[in-house]
């Protein structure tokens, strides 16, 4: 390989890196507000979170910054959403289903 083909190739993984950095860390930023936490049906949140961006289930960090408005996240509810949605989700991408049967 050449020097101007490895500078090439060079870039292009500095590119596609900065590119997933990007990404993660777009999708681990989501903040709630003190109002989104205080008025949050907890259930659509995490049906969002599993149909429509397919991620893994947050509840830790949204709970986390909920806290710091003394709000309480239900985690029961965001899960049973988050399931819900996860399902809809894979069925969408793939055609199968994860988490059993309804």
């Amino acid at each position: 390989m050449s020097v101007t083909g490895a500078r090439s190739t060079a870039a292009w993984i500095r590119l596609a890196l900065a590119v997933s950095g990007l990404a993660l860390a777009a999708s681990g930023c989501v903040h709630m507000s003190e109002s989104e936490c205080r008025a949050a049906d907890w259930y659509q949140v995490g049906h969002r979170d599993g149909d429509i961006y397919g991620i893994r289930p947050r509840i830790d960090q949204l709970a986390y910054q909920c806290q710091a408005f003394g709000v309480q996240a239900q985690e029961p509810m965001y899960m049973a959403g988050w399931v819900d949605g996860y399902r809809e989700y894979l069925i969408r991408m793939n055609g199968s289903e994860c988490c059993g049967t309804k």
